[in-house]
């Protein structure tokens, strides 16, 4: 998310951080191509002029710290400028006071809307929120059948009527249905045009005044960068938006949606889809994406996220497995592998550490995930007895093991040798006495 963008900012930022003095003159230069940066990312220009020169003013009068580099100082005014631009605070659904919190979900088709509104319904379930779905796109073939189908993975009840047109109707009684489940959220899937119209956008108008919603959320293709803010503009202006969410975060978006949507609509993101699964999506969260962007890391996202996908129990057992004298076995390990899986990818994890470079990005990039499959294999080719039991793998194991794995012998012993390796160093760490009791600092 936002690599790109993130690897331009922080070279163009590189050459003034470690600065003791910064010129006015070397801050327009400096500020000069962070503006063309951002117009890459396919901000729009208004936008990035505005950015610029409010990053100028302020830094032309920054004061002299002892403590801190002018130039890092000048990073920290380009931080809080990004996370003014991108809406400044989290904004969340604003849920009613009776239930249920009525949410239209409106885009156009392509934009991934439906896929979303079943991914934040799950997400809605996980918070308590009671979610239930109701399928009013009535005009895209097997659009009601998709969204039946992905609720029934998520979990989630939905009302729908396959072959019904009229879709206030259908809305209203998807929504006594909603009360009669005892729902706390309606999430309303509507119908979506290749394009705006004005016939698109006369019905949403109707639908709206017949059945007045909470919120109206936009979801829009994050990968179309102006074209998403001219949606999101034309969507603003006809129906008067509470919120966004931007799809296919996790693609080869430049950020310029992200970057101009709420500076020129006012309308805050309140979510970001980062793949394709049912629970790849996260909230808004305008100060730790402006640290991704700069490279600065977003740990408090990567502990969220381990949280919510990682088993707690099985991670105890494993780091006490880890940190005891006889250590972890080949079966732990691979238990651990997948375990860490569910996280996603390894390089978008290291995205949100600070201080990782973008030669290991591109290290981890060349090996994840098509590594982590061999591993896979390998550890899956051995018998249950030479994974409790590495130290019995022999020279006509190993041979065995790699032929089974579709893998080279060589591979075999250098994942033995990493994991022999891995184990000395884990209980080194630990060290006498050091493993945390369970529930007081066991992770």
């Amino acid at each position: 998310m936002f690599d790109a963008l993130s690897q331009k900012l922080s070279a163009a930022l590189g050459q003034l951080r470690g600065r003791g003095v910064l010129t006015e003159e070397a801050i327009r230069g400096g500020l000069e191509t962070v503006r063309r940066v951002l117009l890459e990312a396919d901000v729009g220009f208004d936008v990035a002029r505005d950015f610029t020169e409010r990053v100028q003013a302020r830094a032309i009068d920054l004061p002299a710290l002892r403590t801190v580099a002018p130039g890092q100082q000048l990073v920290k005014l380009v931080h809080e400028e990004l996370v003014r631009l991108l809406g400044e605070k989290p904004a969340t659904i604003r849920f009613a006071s009776v239930p249920p919190t009525v949410v239209f979900l409106v885009g156009l088709q392509g934009s991934g809307k439906t896929t979303t509104a079943v991914k934040l319904a799950k997400r809605l379930a996980l918070e308590q929120k009671a979610p239930f779905l109701v399928a009013a796109d009535v005009y895209r073939p097997a659009a009601v059948e998709q969204l039946v189908l992905l609720a029934g993975r998520a979990g989630v009840a939905v009302h729908a009527e396959p072959g019904e047109t009229d879709v206030i109707a259908l809305t209203r009684r998807g929504i006594e249905a909603a009360k009669r489940a005892r729902a706390r959220t309606v999430l309303v899937d509507t119908a979506g045009r290749l394009a705006i119209d004005t016939e698109m956008m006369a019905e949403l108008g109707r639908l709206k005044a017949a059945v007045p919603p909470h919120e109206v959320l936009l979801v829009a293709d994050g990968m179309t960068g102006q074209d998403a803010v001219r949606i999101a503009t034309g969507f603003h202006d006809a129906l008067g938006i509470s919120g966004v969410v931007l799809t296919k975060m996790d693609g080869d978006a430049r950020g310029g949606a992200a970057l101009s949507i709420y500076w020129t609509t006012r309308a805050p993101i309140k979510y970001i889809g980062v793949g394709e699964g049912l629970e790849a999506i996260e909230p808004f969260r305008p100060e730790r994406i402006a640290g991704r962007m700069l490279a600065m890391g977003d740990v408090l996202s990567l502990v969220e996220k381990a949280e919510q996908s990682l088993d707690r129990a099985t991670a105890e057992k494993l780091a006490r497995k880890a940190t005891t004298k006889k250590g972890m076995n080949l079966e732990d390990f691979l238990e651990a592998m997948r375990e860490m899986r569910k996280l996603g990818p390894l390089e978008s994890l290291l995205t949100m550490l600070p201080g990782v470079s973008r030669d290991m990005l591109k290290a981890v990039k060349a090996a994840d995930p098509k590594r982590l499959k061999h591993v896979e294999a390998i550890v899956l080719a051995m018998t249950p007895e030479e994974r409790r039991r590495p130290e019995i793998l022999n020279g006509s194991r190993r041979a065995r093991i790699a032929t089974g794995a579709g893998r080279p012998v060589q591979e075999v012993n250098r994942l033995l040798a990493q994991f022999r390796e891995m184990g000395r160093f884990m209980r080194g760490v630990a060290g006498p006495g050091a493993m945390p009791r369970p529930g007081r600092g066991a992770v």
